[in-house]
């Protein structure tokens, strides 16, 4: 008996891919037009191997998120190495060597992929974000261009909404 073909399989499909251009994020006290670039959450599962007689078997062990990266523009006003300075001294301050409470300096930001017509249709939650190293960039009398920072952000874990 012949294999009828489905319809789905055989006709068109409208196929729109996210845009690697089309995001925004948002940090509380960083504007969001300075953020040049960023990555995804990425997840890492460890490895427990259990021995057993004359075989290993593999389970999973403790997961862990990976740090991600951001590249900022760094505008005359209002400046990103100023606003990533206010938010390093919540967990450092160079001066007196204090140290601050993980509740002042985790924030939770939230990364949204945008359509063409510019809404959102994928949507991260990022938990407990801090900045583990920070980067303002370099300088050169003999090139020109856009002073760029970046920062590197560890956080807890991250949550896709839609």
């Amino acid at each position: 008996m012949p294999e009828l073909l489905d319809p789905n399989e055989i006709f068109f499909t409208a196929y729109e891919p996210l845009q690697i251009n089309r995001f925004v994020l948002y940090i509380e006290g960083v504007p969001s037009f300075i953020i040049h670039a960023t990555e995804l959450p990425k997840l890492e599962h460890e490895v427990t191997i259990l021995h057993h007689i004359n075989v290993n078997r593999k389970v999973k062990g403790k997961s862990n998120w990976n740090d991600i990266s951001l590249t900022l523009y760094n505008p005359v006003v209002p400046s990103a190495a100023q606003a990533m300075m206010e938010w390093i001294r919540l967990s450092h301050e160079s001066l007196t060597g204090r140290d601050g409470y993980s509740d002042f300096y985790k924030k939770d930001l939230t990364l949204n992929l945008l359509g063409p017509v510019g809404d959102k249709v994928q949507e991260w939650t990022i938990k407990g974000a801090f900045i583990n190293n920070f980067e303002p960039g370099s300088v050169d009398w003999e090139t020109g261009g856009a002073l760029k920072s970046t920062v590197n952000l560890s956080y807890d874990y991250a949550i896709l909404q839609y």
